[in-house]
């Protein structure tokens, strides 16, 4: 193990043929209730992506009480858990992810992150205290969103951006298409398969929304890529959440921000149970570089497109396939050309 000598960096170790290399690479670890986390989030996002916040603000009972309430759920049996399926794309899944044939070592509940979302009869699958999980949803969401937000608008002031809102917005309309996921990875039986061929818990992927909020419990498997395609191991943190960049924020500044790539490999003899908040903008939103953030004698790199088109085209793909590549101004150019 190596230990950081830098309070505000997390180590990771380079995966090479799932070893470890003698090569330590940190990430920044932000503190929002500091004065410089506006200028340290930019920063984070234009190197890496990917980031790990503390003082959060969000309550430590909120996220025990709701990861205690899935851990419940993912140990019904799995005819009782299938009553909350198939998920299309709601409700619950194992195995599947996507339309397009990826699969993984995974179970998982998606959900709107409208606290009206789940009706009473799916409420019922969620052992004797349906209203208790109900409970705890919409406390952990409310309170993530809330830290979403804030986090967007350290990101526009960081950006000198004049309307601090200009990302948050879109999470707070009524209509915004925000997501909560809870993944299961149970422990592999086949350690030799997980140590021969990286058995995958869920794919290599970007993902598509603005902003994506990770909690995970004190269970490793989570990878980011690099931009010279190496992956690196997250150290896990049940205390600290994780931050992506989307593909929305990565059109939004016009590339200057570009969404992770990361993984999750399957653990050989723990449970990892994660998470995760995504703020997505409503259907109708245009997407687009924002004009403030186009330097003069700059081009936009990539056409407007509704979330809406975003998602009808990235539904005909397949999990690792760059979803942005159809929107894309160089492609659109020499797709005219032909």
């Amino acid at each position: 193990m190596v230990v950081c000598s830098k309070p505000a960096l997390d180590t990771f170790f380079l995966i090479n043929d799932c070893k470890p290399t003698t090569f330590v690479f940190r990430i920044p670890v932000i503190d929002l209730s500091k004065p410089d986390a506006q200028t340290l989030v930019v920063k984070a996002c234009e190197e890496f992506g990917f980031f790990k916040v503390i003082n959060h603000g969000v309550p430590m009972e909120f996220i025990s009480m709701l990861e205690s309430e899935a851990v419940k759920f993912f140990s019904l049996p799995q005819p009782e858990k299938e009553k909350a399926g198939p998920a299309n794309p709601f409700g619950y899944g194992n195995r599947k992810i996507g339309l397009n044939g990826d699969i993984g070592w995974i179970e998982y509940i998606l959900l709107r992150s409208n606290p009206e979302f789940i009706s009473q009869k799916s409420l019922s699958i969620f052992g004797e205290s349906p209203e208790l999980f109900r409970s705890a949803l919409n406390a952990y969401i409310a309170a993530v969103k809330r830290m979403s937000c804030e986090i967007l608008e350290l990101l526009a002031e960081g950006l000198g951006i004049e309307q601090r809102n200009v990302f948050s917005k879109l999470l707070m309309k009524e209509e915004s298409d925000c997501l909560f996921r809870i993944n299961h990875y149970p422990p592999c039986p086949d350690v030799q398969a997980l140590t021969r061929s990286n058995m995958i818990g869920f794919g290599e992927h970007t993902d598509p929304q603005i902003i994506s909020v990770l909690h995970s419990n004190n269970t490793s498997g989570l990878e980011i890529s690099l931009r010279d395609g190496t992956w690196v191991s997250v150290p896990p943190d049940q205390n600290s959440f994780f931050i992506n960049v989307g593909d929305s924020l990565q059109v939004m500044t016009n590339g200057r921000f570009k969404s992770v790539k990361h993984r999750v490999l399957a653990n050989g003899s723990q449970s990892r149970v994660s998470m995760i908040f995504f703020g997505g903008p409503p259907f109708d939103e245009k997407i687009a570089p924002l004009q403030s953030l186009i330097e003069e004698g700059e081009e936009s790199l990539y056409e407007e497109f509704t979330w809406c088109e975003y998602k009808k085209s990235a539904y005909k793909l397949r999990l690792a396939d760059n979803r942005l590549q159809h929107f894309e101004k160089l492609r659109a150019t020499a797709a005219d050309g032909l």
